[in-house]
């Protein structure tokens, strides 16, 4: 008879945003005269941009004849967009990234969640607190986070650096040294960011102890301040330390054609010398056929002359989305932080409300739908998310019904 991985059994409850679309489902139903407002998950609305649908049509057409068709894609990625993504991303920014170092996959969530498996069990690994959600649970899949307390939210095993006000809701280098540091900025679920200077600390502080961070850089395009990093490669000594993980979801509204890729330096060893690029490429090479031509071809016309101006106009749209919740909320009296360097307004639940409650509250009152605090974390409770990635015009409507109750 077959059975189950134990560690699977672990897992809490059920998924936070599966647990937030039941709820609203089910006040919708109870509720079908109303009009809800979704500023929960964070995924984009608008279209994709007019050049890469032109060169999706393309690829498409492309792939009904003979001479052009093409089949799997190759493990790692086409060369001409981890070109782009090299000449673009990094040496752009003085970074200097090789295309064997650029893993491309169907995003960073998959890859956040499967990078793991390189690492060995015993592994120790620390994460922010609030955190994405998928960073402990594929740990916990992979049986190394120990026992869950449902009193105090924490597993056993498992590092939590409190991010909290008084610190900017960035974290602290731990007393106890990891094995496995994870890295959001700027942040989801905060919004929050660190400076370079910041983020050198972390990178020194890694390869002082022979750690490796696993610095997930999504959001890197919603950055404004030119003090914050863009790539954890701006840092000396980063290569030796870290893996970063990016996404096409966010910065061009991928989040329906699925495309993201990890870089993984040559450089960067584990204590006896093995590296990990090899063991990447290798895994990448035995689980993955590749992402498909059609959408590699349409991220490598993000990095085209049209492609960033109309993809900038997206992003501007959203974080305009920000600023006027941020602003909305804080006339009101709310407490809130981040919308500047990232799509997401992290406030402060009123009234010592829990964020369920609060949750509740809105869905109710307001029929807004954000995302409680809790959900990414012990230090997350009494805090809840709200996103910029609606329409401007229902932005402007939930915050007006927020700012009425």
């Amino acid at each position: 008879m077959f059975k189950i991985n134990d560690n699977y059994l672990k897992l809490p409850g059920s998924y936070l945003f599966s647990t937030i679309g039941k709820k609203v489902k089910a006040f919708q139903e109870a509720n079908p005269d109303k009009e809800i407002i979704r500023l929960g998950i964070g995924d984009v609305t608008q279209p994709l941009a007019p050049a890469i649908i032109e060169r999706l049509h393309a690829a498409v057409s492309e792939m009904g004849v003979q001479e052009t068709f093409k089949g799997y894609a190759p493990d790692l990625g086409y060369e001409f967009l981890r070109s782009a993504i090299v000449e673009n991303d990094y040496k752009a920014r003085g970074v200097d990234i090789s295309i064997d170092e650029v893993f491309v996959s169907d995003g960073a969530k998959c890859d956040s969640g499967n990078i793991q498996e390189i690492f060995a069990l015993g592994n120790k690994i620390a994460v922010c607190d609030p955190v994405y959600p998928v960073y402990v649970d594929s740990n916990v899949m992979a049986g190394r986070t120990g026992t869950y307390d449902a009193a105090t939210g924490l597993w056993s095993d498992v590092i939590y650096m409190p991010c909290k006000e008084e610190n900017g809701f960035a974290p602290e280098l731990p007393d106890v040294v990891p094995d496995i540091i994870y890295l959001c900025f700027p942040n989801n679920p905060t919004g929050a960011t660190i400076t370079k200077d910041q983020l050198q600390k972390w990178v020194d502080y890694a390869n002082a102890n022979h750690s490796v961070i696993i610095y997930d850089a999504a959001y890197e395009a919603y950055i404004s301040e030119a003090n914050v990093p863009h790539t954890i490669y701006e840092c000396d000594g980063a290569k030796t330390c870290a893996i970063e993980l990016r996404s096409f979801s966010k910065n061009a509204g991928f989040t329906g054609t699925r495309l993201g890729f990890t870089v993984i330096p040559k450089d960067l060893k584990d204590a006896d010398g093995v590296a990990l690029n090899a063991l990447w490429a290798r895994r990448h090479g035995t689980k993955y056929n590749g992402a498909p031509y059609i959408v590699q071809a349409a991220g490598a016309e993000v990095y085209s002359k049209a492609g960033k101006e109309q993809t900038a106009k997206q992003i501007a749209y959203y974080m305009n989305n920000a600023k006027y919740i941020y602003s909305g909320l804080k006339d009101a009296g709310y407490s809130v932080s981040g919308g500047v360097n990232a799509p997401y307004i992290w406030l402060k639940t009123p009234d010592n409300m829990t964020s369920w409650d609060f949750f509740d509250y809105l869905l109710e009152k307001a029929n807004v739908v954000g995302t409680p605090g809790s959900g990414f974390g012990p230090s997350g409770e009494g805090y809840f998310r709200l996103t910029a990635f609606g329409t401007y015009e229902n932005t402007v409507k939930a915050v007006d019904r927020i700012k009425a109750l």
